[in-house]
């Protein structure tokens, strides 16, 4: 699938044409999100490769696990919205950050965090047992009481 993230200069109707006009041995369907596309795998990454050049921080690519028009899996014949949309639709609601994010790179250091040695893990898990042990006791007082 070739998905247009909601920051994107073309619609999905000039993504399909622009594929379409490419004449590659493709299935192209326009889609809500962009369009699918399918065929032999290296025609669909030409497809992809020139699609991105038309918008390359709004354009992006997910895998489909079955062809256009599958029974499996197609919304005509299943009267819903097939497996996987209402992931999709939360994806996309994140394409505009990514694009953003490659629009303008920037280092990002990623703390390490101080790894427990196994004498203060020991402590840890003895002190949480003794109170756990203690807040047992305590509340069958309680319940006796």
């Amino acid at each position: 699938m070739i998905i247009l993230g909601p920051g994107a200069t073309i619609s999905q109707s000039e993504l399909t044409q622009n594929l379409h006009m490419m004449e590659l041995p493709l299935t192209i369907k326009s889609t809500c999100y962009g369009a699918m596309v399918y065929g032999d795998q290296e025609y669909v990454d030409q497809a992809v490769e020139r699609a991105r050049k038309l918008d390359p921080y709004n354009i992006f690519t997910k895998d489909r696990g079955f062809p256009p028009g599958d029974p499996r899996r197609c919304r005509g014949h299943r009267g819903a919205a097939r497996e996987g949309y209402h992931q999709l639709e939360k994806e996309f609601k994140l394409l505009g950050f990514v694009g953003e994010a490659l629009k303008k790179p920037q280092k990002v250091e990623i703390e390490e965090p101080e790894k427990v040695s196994v004498d203060d893990f020991r402590k840890i898990v003895e002190n949480s047992y003794s109170k756990s042990k203690s807040s047992d006791k305590s509340s069958k007082i309680q319940d006796e009481g």
